[in-house]
């Protein structure tokens, strides 16, 4: 007399082998999302930085003012890889434009090798001059 094969068994069998062969790619999706996360989080760092830049430049004449004001509005970005550019245009009424640029570093692992190992942010930031 032939045994019938047990159907739980076998149907547990196959949802162990579908659940090995999704899993890698829920895991990637995963990092993916945390790592879009960090990308979001450090644009707006990098907008608010050339709007700070930006009043800064409008309150003082000097530069340096313009870029130390940038860095500090982005205490979670690396002040050295942060490139700031000040654009005068004339004395006072005139408008002054701060751009920011930052290479920010994929962080999540294995993330990387879908965009590659950094994204370059950028903005910038127009206001009048105000100084005497």
């Amino acid at each position: 007399m032939r045994r019938r094969p047990d159907r739980r068994r076998s149907q547990r069998g196959s949802a162990a082998v579908e659940f090995a062969l999704v899993m890698p790619l829920v895991f990637v999706v995963t990092l993916g999302l945390v790592q879009i996360g960090l990308l979001a989080r450090d644009r707006a760092l990098v907008d608010a930085a050339a709007r700070a830049g930006a009043r800064a430049a409008a309150l003082q004449p000097e530069d340096g003012a313009a870029h130390d004001a940038a860095v500090g509005a982005a205490p979670g970005l690396d002040g050295g890889a942060m490139q700031v550019s000040v654009t005068r245009t004339g004395a006072q009424g005139a408008p002054v434009t701060v751009a920011v640029a930052y290479e920010d570093p994929i962080r999540v692992p294995f993330v990387g090798w879908l965009v590659g190992s950094s994204v370059h942010l950028s903005s910038s930031a127009v206001m009048r001059q105000e100084y005497p």
